[in-house]
């Protein structure tokens, strides 16, 4: 039972951290009017968002592989607070972007820990657990807008962020009485960064399936809108095909998981993505709307079963002992892509057409794919191992 606990709890913290990120993007155009911040200074508040999260997952995330996770998770959360609080409340770009900051450093650090501490406790259902910590992300991200838009207008700005405060110190105060284990200290590694688990191939494989699957969502999000707008697709394709892109993975987030473990994530991963790197082709050269449509949702059941493919690979070709690290790795290195990827997507099909930009994408997507699959070797036949030995509990 204080396994379940503390996975679910963990899935719960997962959850409002993800509301966390995704509640400002509908209330851009509230700071613009209520505080006079320009466009160019909202892109910027954004972008922090992505970057600072980036910088934590790679240097500050392997502190919770060498006996520090709950702490990890304590000042994450900490951070995030402090962040949600300068965002409720700040008027000005340069406390914005310092809110911005926080929340994305404190999501660095807490995140990996978070699944560090899931694999961990519960190795033998890792795909599983993997899938609806997927699953709870997604949501979350998802519910952060609405509840903004539920709640500006009648209560002010600071109102979805004070709601998240006080979610975030709830469950902050739910983990305080379970058991977090810790990597032994015996087996606590010495790197102070996870980059060098890239030696790992099993992990280098599992990162570069990560990142196509990113350099997909990135040019997918940042274009789908105004690709449907230029075919004169009726309003409702252009608005609510980002909505759609993730409801499979909140649904189907924990099969793919299973299935990731029962056929092997980098099997099933590879498959996934060459499905993703095939629709995203056909955007490229569709000429009606409607057929569009028919292969969006072929894409996003696709996604639905192997996104999580990634994440499995790396919690079975780590160490156990690395796991926050190869997780904030992972998830640095995606962070990292999508927002190049939705940064250069919008020039590139500025300056090359739709043709030009999706079939570039696809082409990139097979290269990772095929040298991922091919660098994971004997990774491909493996399976979740007990990790539990390695770790006490505190």
């Amino acid at each position: 039972m204080p396994v379940k606990s503390l996975v679910r709890t963990l899935q719960a913290a997962t959850f409002f951290l993800a509301a966390s990120y995704g509640v400002m993007f509908t209330m851009l155009d509230d700071y613009r009017d209520e505080y006079g911040i320009s466009e160019s200074f909202l892109g910027l508040i954004v972008a922090m968002g992505f970057f600072s999260s980036f910088i934590g997952q790679l240097s500050l995330a392997p502190l919770a592989d060498r006996g520090h996770a709950k702490r990890l998770l304590v000042v994450g959360f900490t951070a995030q607070i402090a962040g949600l609080l300068l965002m409720a409340y700040g008027t000005t770009a340069v406390l914005l972007s310092s809110g911005r900051l926080l929340m994305g450093i404190g999501a660095g650090m807490a995140m990996p820990a978070l699944r560090r501490i899931v694999i961990v406790a519960d190795p033998e259902n890792l795909g599983t657990n993997m899938g609806r910590l997927l699953s709870v992300d997604v949501a979350g991200f998802a519910t952060g807008p609405v509840l903004a838009v539920l709640t500006v207008d009648r209560f002010g700005i600071a109102a979805p962020y004070l709601i998240l405060v006080v979610a975030i110190i709830a469950v902050s105060l739910a983990l305080a009485n379970l058991p977090i284990p810790e990597t032994a200290v015996d087996d606590q590694p010495s790197e102070r960064l996870a980059l060098d688990l890239l030696r790992n191939r099993g992990v280098l494989a599992a990162v570069l399936i990560g990142v196509a699957l990113f350099l997909m969502i990135g040019t997918f999000d940042s274009l789908w809108a105004v690709m449907m707008e230029d075919l004169e697709a009726p309003s409702w394709m252009a608005n609510t095909g980002v909505a759609l892109f993730v409801l499979p993975m909140i649904v189907l987030g924990p099969y793919g998981g299973r299935l990731a473990q029962r056929v092997g994530p980098y099997k099933t991963g590879a498959i996934g993505m060459l499905v993703g790197a095939l629709c995203m082709t056909l955007y490229g050269f569709l000429p009606e709307p409607g057929l569009m449509m028919g292969v969006f949702f072929l894409h996003i059941v696709n996604d639905g079963f192997t996104v999580t493919s990634a994440g499995v690979a790396v919690g079975i070709a780590a160490p156990a002992e690395r796991q926050a690290g190869a997780q904030g790795l992972l998830g640095g290195m995606q962070t990292l892509t999508g927002g190049i990827a939705a940064s250069l997507a919008g020039w590139s099909y500025d300056s090359f057409g739709r043709g030009t930009t999706f079939l570039t994408t696809a082409v990139i997507m097979l290269v990772l794919i095929s040298l991922g699959y091919s660098l994971a070797g004997d990774h491909r036949t493996s399976r979740p191992v007990e990790t539990a030995s390695l770790a006490s509990t505190h």
